[in-house]
Parts: structure tokens; sequence; C-alpha cells
């Protein structure tokens, strides 16, 4: 049996489809079946992030609502401690604050239970949307002490578990 010339340079011709100089030596990809697969139910590190996403939507409502009760008693307090119109724009002034922390402690709870209703078929952004959203609690958690603390310490717990790489592939796992 012959094999071709021996001192042919380029060797013996191999077939054509098959891998060899030129093609990548992984085999084929059959549609369907090459691909891998993700996780098919959210890890327990994943879960718990949303949790505590939910937790910070409880916190924001808390935060939300003492100040709604600071804007109601505002009059009264500035009443007693001013008087004159200086005293009436002063108090104009800090109910304006008072409200757009209101309003900015709604918005924020409305962005973390949004966040947390994507956890169970959103894609990558949704976690790094999350592990921001963390970064503006604990600094939110900061300024709202005491309710804040809760906020702060769930805060740092969420980012850290969104940065998980069990997290990263259920965000990143292919949807059908």
């Amino acid at each position: 049996m012959s094999f071709g010339d021996p001192n042919n340079p380029y060797g013996q011709p191999q077939p054509q489809g098959q891998p060899g100089y030129g093609y990548p030596q992984a085999p084929p990809i059959q549609p369907g079946y090459g691909y891998p697969a993700g996780p098919t139910e959210m890890p327990g590190i994943t879960k718990a992030a949303r949790i505590f996403l939910y937790v910070i939507f409880a916190c924001q409502l808390v935060v939300a609502a003492m100040y709604a009760y600071y804007l109601s008693q505002f009059d009264k307090v500035a009443d007693e401690s001013f008087s004159g119109t200086e005293a009436e724009a002063f108090a104009d002034l800090g109910k304006g604050v008072i409200g757009f922390f209101m309003v900015l402690a709604l918005v924020f709870a409305a962005l973390g239970l949004a966040l947390a209703l994507k956890y169970t078929n959103g894609g990558n952004s949704v976690r790094v949307c999350s592990i921001v959203y963390g970064a503006f609690a604990v600094i939110s958690g900061i300024f709202t002490i005491p309710v804040g603390l809760i906020t702060l310490v769930v805060a740092i717990l969420l980012i850290i578990f969104a940065s998980k790489s069990a997290s990263a592939e259920w965000f990143k796992r292919p949807r059908h």
C-alpha cells in the first residue's frame, strides 16, 4: 500500500471538511446542543440579593414616611421658633427641601422594586444596576440614620452578593 511520495513536504493530503491547518481545532457545534447551559434555578446568593433589594425598598418607604411626617409638622415648629417675613421664607425653603428628599426616597424605592422584580428574567444589566443601586443605597443610608443603618448594612451585602460569580452566571445564562 502506497501513501504517496515520502519526500513530499506537504505530507499526506487531508480529506475535505476535516480539521487541519486553517480549520478550528474544536469539534463542530451542533445546533441546539453545543452551547453551555446556564443555571436553571436562581442561586441562593442571588435570591438573597433580591431579598436585600426588597428590604432597601421597605426602608426607603419608611424614610419617605418620616419625611412626610416632618413635612406635616414643619409649619408648627416654624411658627413656634421664628416670626416675621424672613422666617416665612426660611420655612418655605425648609419645606421644599424636605419635600424634595421625600420624593427622592420614593423614586429610590421604586427603582429598587423595579430591579427586584427583574431578577427572574433580566439580563446582566440588572445585576450591574443592582450593584450601582447598592452603592447609592450606601450613601443614602449614611444620610438617613437610624433607619439608614439597616439600609447601609443591607446595601453592602447587596453589592457583595450581586458581585459573586454565581449571580453573574445567573444573569448571563442563555434565554430561549
